[in-house]
């Protein structure tokens, strides 16, 4: 899909999402099974109240429809991971993510020095780095071979600050 719907619902996550976001998560056919169940260990610590993640979710239409998950970054001062996000395929396109990582920038304003994002350097996660290139991350460091062999990992970075 392509163009911009009507903006998405953006709201926080409940432990009743859970199998909407496994679904999504496996929908979008870039992640491996053992990185869904990551994916749902990160999202069950982010519903349960955990102060080192946050979770929104992106209704369409009445339903779940995207969600993003993003946290302080470990050991370090003003830098936080967005950890992950995934769009139901069939409204790619249509501004859920970027409505997404727009909230999370908007949230993260004054708090944040740094957002990073780590991503595949495989063929298939091209549009996710378009994506993030699009939205002022830039790619900071490429690691090869990181997730398996053949598949590097993409490392982008956009400072909140001047």
């Amino acid at each position: 899909m392509s163009g911009t719907l009507t903006a998405p619902v953006l709201r926080r996550l409940t432990p009743a999402d859970r199998g909407r976001i496994e679904e999504i998560t496996r929908a979008v056919e870039l992640f491996r099974d053992d990185e869904t169940l990551v994916a749902l260990e990160v999202f069950d610590a982010a519903v349960s109240g955990s102060p080192d993640y946050t979770a929104l979710g992106a209704d369409h239409d009445g339903r779940l429809a995207g969600w993003i998950c993003w946290g302080p970054t470990p050991c370090t001062l003003g830098t936080y991971d967005l950890y992950w996000m995934a769009v139901d395929p069939a409204l790619h396109g249509a501004g859920l993510g970027s409505a997404m990582v727009s909230e999370m920038e908007r949230r993260l304003a004054g708090v944040a020095r740094l957002i990073v994002i780590e991503t595949g350097g495989r063929p298939e996660y091209r549009r996710t780095r378009a994506f993030y290139q699009a939205r002022g991350y830039r790619a900071a460091a490429t690691i090869p071979d990181f997730y398996a062999p053949g598949d590097d990992q993409v490392v982008y970075v956009k400072p909140l600050t001047g």
